[in-house]
């Protein structure tokens, strides 16, 4: 059975993260493993950084309050993370997924995806996790970390849910979105949606070809789809076309060589996937 990794937070994208993954699972028969990970503390909140500068008897005292603190709040963390989850559970359950599990864990984001990457066919992610600073609109870090180590899948979850209607494919020929086009081309659940592949800067006989040839692949597997080629930079087009279009999903690959294909790291697509308004699906 195929099986989606839907990782929440407890942030404002949490409930946009599950209906992404509700839609997905809805269309391909998946089912969907929900995970809230607990992190570690910030080193600097130990006891023994609190207390350093303080005499023997004081300190003592004071870190065995600091260790009952802490306890403590290690206890409404886990509370506070199994009520997330439940209601994750509730709204996805509620979406007619049947196959739901949810799973609480203490470690780091990036080391929890990769143990259980194996187990999944997707991830999907919120831009911006609860601690993000919302005002400078930049990429959750958790968020980029996982993208740089996974192989799988990512599907990056917009603010808002919206059902799919169109897909626009940023298509470059490289590896990565060669195997964004065959990944779509096979899953004929969502045959219902046309696809739109852009080629930008790429007018060269040989990336023709490409760019055909990508388009062959999709109607072979019974899709509506349709290709263009268009001057200018990546971002900039790219962008223009989903808002003033309607695409409502993006589709394209994460690192390469190429302007497009240079996710995360690259300046020119951090900003496109920064300020992107519907959920793009990332390929490695």
């Amino acid at each position: 059975m195929i099986k989606i990794i839907a990782v929440i937070d407890g942030s404002s994208y949490s409930a946009s993260v599950c209906e992404h993954a509700a839609w997905v699972a809805t269309r391909a028969g998946a089912g969907i493993e929900i995970i809230h990970i607990l992190t570690r503390r910030d080193p600097a909140s130990d006891p023994s950084n609190l207390s350093g500068s303080i005499g023997l008897g004081a300190r003592s005292a004071l870190l065995s309050e600091l260790a009952e603190l802490d306890a403590q709040q290690a206890k409404l963390a886990q509370k506070r993370g199994r009520a997330i989850l439940v209601d994750a559970e509730t709204l996805i359950s509620e979406r007619g997924v049947s196959e739901v599990h949810t799973r609480l864990r203490n470690g780091e984001i990036v080391d929890t995806v990769k143990d259980l990457e194996d187990e999944a066919d997707l991830i999907v992610m919120g831009k911006r996790g609860e601690s993000a600073n919302f005002d400078t609109l930049h990429l959750g870090s958790n968020l980029e970390k996982v993208i740089r180590s996974t192989h799988k899948p990512v599907m990056v979850a917009s603010r808002e849910f919206k059902a799919p209607t169109r897909i626009l494919i940023a298509f470059d020929g490289g590896a990565s979105a060669l195997k964004a086009v065959e990944f779509i081309s096979k899953r004929p659940h969502y045959n219902d949606l046309p696809i739109h592949l852009l080629s930008v800067g790429r007018d060269s006989a040989t990336e023709r070809r490409q760019l055909e040839g990508a388009v062959a692949t999709l109607k072979d597997g019974g899709f509506s789809a349709t290709g263009e080629n268009l001057p200018g930079t990546p971002e900039s087009v790219i962008a223009e076309k989903v808002e003033q279009e309607g695409f409502d999903l993006v589709i394209m690959g994460a690192y390469g060589h190429s302007r497009i294909r240079n996710l995360i790291i690259g300046s020119t697509t951090t900003e496109m996937v920064r300020s992107c308004k519907v959920p793009v699906l990332l390929f490695r």
